[in-house]
């Protein structure tokens, strides 16, 4: 993959003024700006889906990488099912859920928790899988969930993140497809959360330092 495999997001010409989008009011002051409007978030998705649907081998087992990646998970889904039925392409779908968790506040813990039994992984064994991912931060939490999915043989493996943070704290771990890479800025908003807030935002939004120390635990 190369950087034209994706959308460049940058504080420089991306940050978008809250005065110019809808924000809830109780998130008015617990965000500075807007980095990817909701708009060009569905817009990105519509693409994205094309290229999955073009490239993967059925049946195929899009597994949600959970709770962040839910609303891409939904929104990426119901776009590969309108694109199967416009271009007579059958490509039979299985829906999966893994919850991970690896921050506290706006900082990795360094941890990985992986909700998978042993039992569970065995559902992959000989399938094709799409892992959907809200963002790839470090990389570490990815590069754990696949070195588990590999040990039951999978047919295949491809992920989808939303989201590449430009870091220098990556492993250089990249999907296979993404749809954003944005600064090294903590993001809340489409599902993104800052301790279980923001979620409910529609845009992906830079958290203020206000809104930090407001839903800090």
């Amino acid at each position: 993959m190369n950087s034209s495999d994706w959308i460049d997001v940058t504080t420089e010409k991306n940050h978008y003024s809250l005065d110019h989008f809808v924000i809830p009011d109780h998130y008015e002051k617990d965000v500075s700006s807007i980095l990817i409007p909701h708009g060009v978030i569905m817009d990105r998705i519509k693409k994205l889906a094309r290229l999955i649907v073009d490239s993967s081998p059925g049946p195929l087992v899009v597994c949600c990488v959970l709770k962040g990646g839910h609303q891409y998970f939904a929104d990426l889904v119901d776009e590969i099912k309108k694109l199967r039925r416009i271009n007579g392409t059958s490509v039979q779908l299985s829906l999966e859920f893994i919850r991970v968790k690896s921050y506290m506040n706006d900082t990795s813990t360094g941890g990985v928790k992986i909700s998978l039994t042993d039992t569970e992984l065995q559902e992959f064994k000989g399938k094709n899988i799409l892992i959907v991912e809200d963002i790839i931060d470090t990389g570490a939490t990815m590069v754990k969930l696949l070195e588990r999915l590999k040990t039951v043989e999978p047919a295949s493996v491809r992920v989808t993140s939303l989201l590449v943070k430009k870091t220098s704290k990556s492993n250089g771990y990249l999907p296979d497809y993404v749809g954003f890479a944005i600064p090294d800025e903590f993001v809340v908003g489409y599902a993104l959360d800052y301790n279980e807030y923001f979620r409910d935002l529609n845009h992906i939004c830079v958290i203020s330092e206000t809104g930090k120390k407001k839903y800090a635990v």
